[in-house]
């Protein structure tokens, strides 16, 4: 997981910062399917904000409304302050990027940049130059006169990127844009794509269905589910601090639990979870009644793995390691509990050598630190 440069503004901090963006109460139905329910949201300018989700959860859907391809169906939605209720697609400050790049195949990269310039009429010289400006930013400036199967994936993207940046668009809205790169690729044009957005100033507003790149992008993330937006933060806020269970596994890869609470006190709570041998404590406490039900989520990079049996009477569990998978930079462990449960487990390999690896049928104890595991109602 990749953090945003640490220097940049956070306006949504701000209580007098005006929101570039403000969606309020909007909600749309397709005959009895509401794909879109009740979502307040406000986002500002020079944010790179990612709507996150399924398939299904209704996010490209309140992409296309603030594209002005849909209308809510109450609800409305402002940009730069001005109601867009009545304002047709072509004439919003928005331009749109789309899965497919859409670029027109006839058409050199030039052609296929400056087309939306040209259906504004604007001089040929000024066309050239804009054309020219956007293509060095995207490093496609030698690319002018091929056609797009004459281009790689990334290439396309890039085109496709110019293309939608060409007309300066105080907003642009991408849907799924690096879907179709392959991992590495991806992994290259999502900086790419931070740097440009940098350098340009123009808000963007992303949908994803991918975890790690709106990780990657955002300044902050809205994640979805069953058309409501569930939870609204940074990408260190929505991992690390999960307002939900759903957000909780959603994001990442999480060990869930069931468990009661059985010690409430300011600075920490005890939950006992059927599951583990001992009880999960935590260093702070939870808004909850006696003997609640409560979910426990600890990340499989914040869990420890020895031989020995940990001295401390909470947070330990004892199991055999089931499955190992080796990954590189890290290896992953399905760690198979007394009673039956598998926990994963992620280890950093900071060594080349193996040394004293742990292997397949070992007998290992499992520990966390008491800030590491998650603990929630909902």
């Amino acid at each position: 997981m990749a953090e945003r440069r640490n220097d940049r503004e956070e306006p949504w901090k701000d209580p007098g910062a005006e929101p570039y963006i403000t969606i309020e109460n909007v909600t749309k139905r397709f005959g009895d399917f509401v794909a879109v329910d009740n979502v307040s949201l406000k986002i500002y300018q020079r944010e790179i904000f990612c709507l996150l989700g399924g398939s299904g959860c209704g996010k490209t859907t309140l992409l296309r409304m603030l594209a002005g391809f849909e209308q809510p169906s109450s609800g409305r939605i402002l940009i730069d302050g001005q109601d867009m209720a009545d304002i047709p697609p072509y004439e919003r400050p928005v331009n749109m990027m789309f899965q497919s790049y859409a670029l027109f195949p006839h058409m050199t990269v030039y052609g296929n940049v400056a087309f939306g310039l040209e259906q504004e009429n604007l001089p040929k010289a000024q066309i050239q130059q804009r054309v020219a400006e956007i293509l060095d930013i995207v490093h496609m400036g030698g690319f002018a006169q091929r056609k797009p199967h004459q281009l790689s994936g990334g290439q396309r993207q890039r085109v496709a990127l110019a293309r939608a940046l060409v007309k300066r668009p105080k907003l642009l809205l991408l849907d799924e844009p690096l879907g179709a790169l392959d991992r590495k690729l991806r992994e290259h044009t999502q900086f790419e794509l931070i740097n440009i957005q940098e350098k340009l100033g123009v808000t963007f507003v992303v949908v994803t269905h991918d975890q790690e790149e709106a990780m990657t992008l955002a300044s902050r993330i809205g994640v979805m589910n069953r058309g409501e937006i569930v939870q609204i933060g940074t990408p260190h806020q929505i991992y690390e601090f999960p307002a939900t269970r759903f957000v909780a596994d959603f994001i990442g890869s999480v060990n869930l639990f069931e468990g009661q609470l059985s010690e409430d006190e300011p600075d920490h709570v005890r939950v006992r979870c059927p599951e583990l041998p001992v009880p999960v404590f935590v260093d702070h406490g939870v808004s909850a009644p006696p003997d609640a039900n409560l979910w426990v989520a600890i990340r499989p990079e914040k869990i420890t793995m020895e031989r020995q049996q940990p001295t401390g009477a909470d947070n330990w569990a004892q199991g055999r390691i089931r499955d190992i998978a080796y990954m590189g930079d890290m290896s992953i462990y399905v760690v198979q509990l007394e009673g039956g449960r598998d926990l994963r487990v992620t280890l950093t390999n900071v060594a080349r050598k193996a040394g004293e690896a742990f292997t397949w049928d070992e007998q290992v104890y499992l520990s966390w630190d008491p800030s590491s595991p998650v603990v929630g109602t909902g």
